[in-house]
C-alpha cells in the first residue's frame, strides 16, 4: 500500500506536469521513453527466460514509432516495414534461435503501443485546450477504480473467470458508471474553469460509455497475455503497481479511441 501510495504522490504531479504545462518535447520524450519501456517489457512476457531475443530492438522501434506516427505519418509504412525487416533479419542471423512469438511481439509493440501513445501528440496538435490530454487517463483510471470498489462491494457474477478471476459483472457495470461520472464531471470543470468545453454533456456521455468499454477490454487483453506467459507483472517501474503495460494497459486502448471519436464528437 505504501509503494502505491509514493507512485500516486510522485507520479500525479509529473502526469499533470507533462501534460499541462511541460514544452511539447518533453512530452514527446515522455511517450517515447514510456512506449520503449512498453515493447521491452512486452518481449520480455513473451521470451521468459529466453534471452537470445532482440529486447533492446523492441524497446526502440516502440518508442520510434511514437515520432514516426506523429512527424511523418506519410512515412509510417515504410518505417514497419524495416521494422519487420530488422527483427527477421535478426531471427534469421540467429540461425533459428529466436521465435515467431518473440518476432511477433517486437512487431506488435512497435506498432500498437508507439501508435497509442502518439495519439496524445496528434491529440495535443489538433488545437484543442491541453487538458483535454488528461481525458485518456481519466476515462481509464476513473473506469479501474469504480470497477474495483463496485465489485468489492457489489460483484457476485464473474466477467472473464479465465483472464481475471476477481472481475465481476457487477463491477463492470459499475465501472461504466463510473466513467460516465467522472467524463461529465471533467466537461462541467472545462466549462467552468477553463474557457469551455469542446464537447457538451450528451456526447461525452457516450464517449466515456464507450471509453468505459474499450478500458475494460484493454484490461483484459493484458492480462489474457500475462495469464498465458505465467507472469504476474511486466515490470517493476511503478512499484506495486507493476511496470508501463500494467499501470497504462487502458489507456493504451483508450488514448486512440479518444482521438478518434473526439473529432467525430466535437
Amino acid at each position: 500500500m505504501k509503494s502505491r501510495i509514493l507512485v500516486a504522490v510522485v507520479g500525479v504531479p509529473v502526469l499533470l506536469y507533462v501534460v499541462l504545462a511541460a514544452p511539447p518535447v518533453v512530452m514527446e520524450l515522455a511517450l517515447f521513453i514510456l512506449a520503449g519501456i512498453g515493447g521491452d517489457e512486452l518481449q520480455k512476457c513473451v521470451s521468459g527466460k529466453d534471452q537470445r531475443t532482440p529486447l533492446p530492438l523492441s524497446g526502440l522501434c516502440a518508442g520510434l514509432t511514437v515520432f514516426w506516427y506523429y512527424n511523418s505519418p506519410e512515412f509510417v509504412e515504410g518505417f514497419f516495414l524495416l521494422a519487420a525487416l530488422a527483427f527477421f533479419g535478426y531471427a534469421i542471423f540467429k540461425g533459428g534461435e529466436v521465435k515467431f512469438s518473440q518476432i511477433m511481439a517486437g512487431l506488435f509493440g512497435s506498432i500498437a503501443i508507439g501508435y497509442s501513445f502518439s495519439a496524445f501528440l496528434r491529440l495535443e496538435a489538433s488545437g484543442v485546450h491541453r487538458a483535454w490530454l488528461l481525458l485518456p487517463f481519466i476515462l481509464s483510471f476513473a473506469c479501474d477504480t469504480f470497477a474495483f470498489f463496485s465489485g468489492l462491494t457489489l460483484g457476485k457474477h464473474k466477467l472473464a473467470p479465465k483472464v481475471s478471476p476477481k472481475k465481476t459483472i457487477e463491477g463492470s457495470i459499475g465501472g461504466l458508471l463510473g466513467n460516465v461520472a467522472c467524463g461529465l464531471l471533467f466537461v462541467w470543470v472545462m466549462d467552468r474553469f477553463f474557457g469551455g468545453s469542446a464537447i457538451g454533456y450528451g456526447p461525452m456521455a457516450l464517449l466515456a460509455l464507450a471509453c468505459g468499454v474499450v478500458a475494460q477490454i484493454g484490461d483484459l487483453s493484458f492480462s489474457l497475455i500475462k495469464r498465458e506467459f505465467g507472469i504476474k507483472d511486466y515490470g517493476r517501474l511503478f512499484l506495486a503497481h507493476g511496470g508501463v503495460l500494467d499501470r497504462f494497459d487502458s489507456v493504451l486502448f483508450v488514448a486512440p479511441v479518444v482521438e478518434i471519436l473526439f473529432s467525430f464528437l466535437k
